[in-house]
């Protein structure tokens, strides 16, 4: 069976092909789960949280054919209540040193280098932008999609997706050219 037929059959019921979907699809969910978590349990508990609503609802996948561009958006909807939840928990004070703290251990193996701290500095500033722009700055440069089916996933126009990269990498340049000018005081 090929994937529209597997998620024709998953839609009706059949338990088989919807683990079918699931397996193929897991490693693309995986890396995008992870870019919004950071964390691998996170991430693992974001996919699991995401076939549960993806079963309970799947009777509402209107074009099978879109099968991955539907469980991308659950994904991206789970992530960022989750995000949005944590946000409300933690104490304003302790956000960034957690935030850079499960960076760090994503880089342990590199010593204080340059490359390193900018790599936390942009990874930093991705976490600072609004929704969409994240959204967009995540599945562009992290997960290597169009502009066509990033305004796929998020049901929004081309012309929007450019707008929204557009302004995304202007807030990332401004960021960084306030921290490359702050360290040379």
């Amino acid at each position: 069976m090929n994937k529209k037929q597997l998620a024709e059959a998953a839609a009706r019921g059949d338990e088989q092909a919807f683990l079918q979907l699931m397996n193929n699809e897991k490693q693309q969910m995986l890396r995008i789960a992870y870019a919004y978590m950071r964390n691998e349990a996170d991430a693992l508990e974001a996919i699991q949280e995401t076939v549960c609503r993806a079963w309970l609802k799947r009777n509402s996948l209107k074009k099978p054919g879109y099968i991955s561009t539907w469980l991308i958006r659950i994904l991206i909807h789970v992530c960022t209540d989750e995000l949005r939840r944590r946000k409300r928990t933690i104490p304003a004070d302790t956000r960034q040193e957690s935030l850079q703290g499960g960076m760090e251990s994503d880089h342990h193996s590199l010593d204080e280098t340059d490359a390193a701290e900018n790599r936390l500095d942009i990874a930093y500033a991705v976490e600072q932008l609004e929704g969409p722009y994240k959204d967009v700055i995540r599945l562009k440069y992290y997960e290597d999609m169009t502009i066509v089916d990033i305004a796929d996933i998020l049901q929004r126009p081309d012309g929007t997706i450019r707008t929204w990269l557009h302004k995304a990498l202007k807030q990332l340049r401004k960021y960084m050219a306030d921290r490359g000018g702050a360290k040379e005081r």
